[in-house]
């Protein structure tokens, strides 16, 4: 019996990503001066773990390339070459390309482009001295340490005698010999004489191994390896042609098996026992429940009380654990932004550093994913429009080095995420001078601060005078905002003139779970978030006001709010009309505010949010829906939705 490596794939892949990572964050400090020897032996096992994973799958270009990777990486720990800002560069093209090297093995596809080109810089940084008298640096056969010429590939197959232990031989450390002779070496280990445990001899070896080896030793080097063990043992080298990497890619290609790319999450055994233990309380306190209805009598009803009290707090507690697996740091895609800035920074020859906090704040999976691109946009357009060029933020008496920081932290029931900058803030009245001109609002309205801000988050709306290959072009402040907003969040925008800007975006710990505020309106129910809400008043007859060209509005502390009457708004009969009878939800979105009409507030409660969109059709400001206690069904209202429903609704009022 042969191990199916395949099976181990999908992990390889994983782990691969995660090496790649640690390599482009080491290397990126290496880049800002901190040299460190521990950082680079980080940054060289990384290398070396790819290396020696690829070979047992067969990945023979990755295995290579990693090679003179893990070469160049070796010399520069052993200090004989220096760290440069090119010699960094090149790491970093490095680490790009051997990302798409695997991710072109992972999907079965042929080598990328400039690959061969990188390994060959690879190979000539190696080289300590420089050719004089100006020649021209060209690659010379000498600084491969293994060309296509001299590499062979070896098929082994070694079946060590029996009596090898009893020999006080380990036939593993010769497999670890094996290995060191190559670039690249795949095993498999053969089990078909491994007997029944029953007949299972501990002194006897049943096991023989099929090695594929790729190296320039000769192959009396290779035998010589088996030396000691060759008496009893079938040992059998074969020479394979090693055909150059153009003809090999295509075939390759054709036979590669495509891995699962399905999602996936690791989760640290710690949160698997817990949930382990829990499940086994749970169960014992159903069958206590059990024991008791079984021969239920009044005289046991406090006792039934108590186990179905009980089983409701071991479901509360499985329950957050069970959401708590799905919850990753934030650092999964903070990670990412030191290269994007350094890459950025260098592009628009600009001086800025990155400042990162509150990266072990831990988010649901799903939406520590998707807001990847959002945060890339943002930290793009801070770079691109915040941070000043070094001279003028010298003019301004500001430090040569512009700062951006991204931060992270709880508040509440939520995760808030911050992009500031340090550069010269936004310029409200180019902004509004700007909305006016599109139309966007009347020249006559008098905006606030934040309703100046707000609108930059309109589609196609932009101020930037030339148009970028990063930005400009008007388009992606609203894919930001829109792309928050559908993972239940809000993100909001303020400035200070020559200071800086910073967005905030907030965001739900989870996309399953909600705590909402359940509300009835005529005979039906709903949920309101209840990170959205305010507060809730009944207001007096002279705080309901019709505003001409706005609508209906309810008076709050001085503040007009749109008011939207629900009943209207989903057709629901025997709701009450009169907002001083019944009562008004006060309810922010990017930080607007508006009032919801409801008859009653029923409770404070935590929902399974169900998609409606999956399973009937899109309903706007409805986000969800949900199974009540009584088994009835109620929708949840999307307040980001309702916003400019409300605003719509008043305005047509109004005509």
């Amino acid at each position: 019996m042969q191990v199916d490596l395949n099976r181990f794939r999908e992990t390889f892949f994983q782990e691969s990503a995660e090496h790649l990572a640690e390599m482009e964050a080491g290397v990126l400090k290496l880049d800002q001066g901190a040299f460190d020897p521990e950082l680079l032996n980080g940054i060289f096992r990384a290398a070396h773990s790819i290396k020696g994973s690829s070979g047992m799958f067969g990945l023979d270009e990755v295995s290579r390339f990693t090679h003179a990777l893990e070469s160049l990486l070796d010399r520069i720990r052993a200090g004989e070459i220096p760290v440069t800002k090119p010699l960094s560069d090149l790491l970093l093209r490095a680490t790009d390309r051997l990302r798409q090297l695997l991710d072109a093995a992972a999907s079965g596809g042929p080598v990328p482009e400039g690959i061969e080109s990188v390994r060959d810089e690879l190979h000539l940084a190696q080289r300590v001295q420089s050719p004089a008298g100006g020649e021209p640096v060209r690659l010379r056969e000498s600084d491969r340490d293994m060309t296509t010429a001299a590499r062979q590939i070896y098929q082994v197959h070694f079946r060590p005698a029996a009596e090898i232990f009893a020999q006080a031989m380990d036939p593993l450390l010769l497999l670890r010999d094996l290995a060191r002779l190559g670039e690249s070496a795949s095993i498999q280990a053969d089990c078909t004489a491994l007997p029944e445990l029953s007949g299972l001899d501990p002194e006897r070896c049943y096991l023989a191994w099929n090695i594929r080896l790729e190296t320039a030793k000769p192959a009396e080097e290779v035998r010589d390896v088996f030396a000691f063990v060759e008496d009893g043992a079938q040992i059998r080298i074969e020479v394979e042609e090693l055909k150059p990497a153009a003809e090999v890619a295509a075939p390759a290609a054709a036979v590669a098996q495509p891995v699962n790319r399905d999602a996936s999450i690791r989760v640290a055994t710690s949160k698997v026992d817990r949930l382990v233990d829990l499940v086994g309380e749970l169960v014992i306190a159903q069958s206590m429940a059990h024991a008791i209805v079984h021969d239920f009598s009044m005289a046991r009803l406090g006792e039934l009380q108590e186990s179905i009290a009980q089983m409701e707090r071991y479901t509360h507690d499985l329950q957050e654990r069970v959401m708590s697996v799905r919850m990753l740091p934030i650092s999964h895609i903070f990670g990412r932004f030191p290269r994007l800035v350094r890459d950025i920074s260098v592009q628009l020859s600009k001086n800025v550093r990155l400042e990162i906090s509150g990266e072990d704040t831990e988010l649901d999976k799903g939406v520590v994913e998707q807001m990847a691109d959002p945060l890339t946009h943002l930290i793009r357009n801070a770079i691109d429009h915040g941070i000043e060029s070094s001279e003028e933020r010298m003019r301004r008496g500001k430090p040569e080095q512009g700062l951006i920081r991204l931060a992270a932290f709880h508040q509440g029931g939520s995760v808030v995420v911050e992009v500031s900058d340090d550069g010269g803030g936004l310029n409200l009245e180019r902004i509004q001078n700007k909305a006016v001109e599109r139309g966007l609002v009347p020249s006559s309205e008098v905006l606030s601060e934040a309703q100046i801000c707000d609108l930059i988050f309109s589609p196609g709306f932009s101020t930037s005078q030339q148009v970028s290959n990063l930005s400009g072009r008007g388009v992606g402040m609203d894919v930001v905002r829109r792309n928050v907003e559908a993972l239940n969040g809000s993100v909001s925008l303020s400035t200070e003139p020559g200071a800086g800007t910073k967005i905030r975006i907030q965001l739900p710990l989870t996309l399953a779970i909600l705590d909402g505020l359940s509300v009835r309106v005529g005979a039906e129910t709903y949920l309101l978030p209840l990170v959205a809400i305010h507060e809730s008043i009944r207001p007096r007859p002279e705080q309901l006001k019709t505003l001409t060209g706005r609508g209906e509005a309810v008076l709050v502390r001085g503040d007009a709010l749109p008011l939207l009457r629900l009943h209207q708004l989903f057709a629901i009969s025997g709701a009450i009309g009169d907002p001083c009878r019944g009562l008004t939800v006060i309810v922010e979105h990017a930080g607007q505010r508006f009032a919801l009409l409801v008859d009653e507030l029923l409770g404070e409660q935590q929902v399974v949010i169900k998609s409606l969109e999956a399973n009937y059709r899109k309903v706007e400001g409805v986000l969800g829906a949900t199974i009540l206690g009584d088994g009835r069904a109620a929708l949840i209202l999307d307040v980001a939705g309702l916003a400019p429903t409300a605003r719509h609704e008043n305005l047509d009022r109004a005509a």
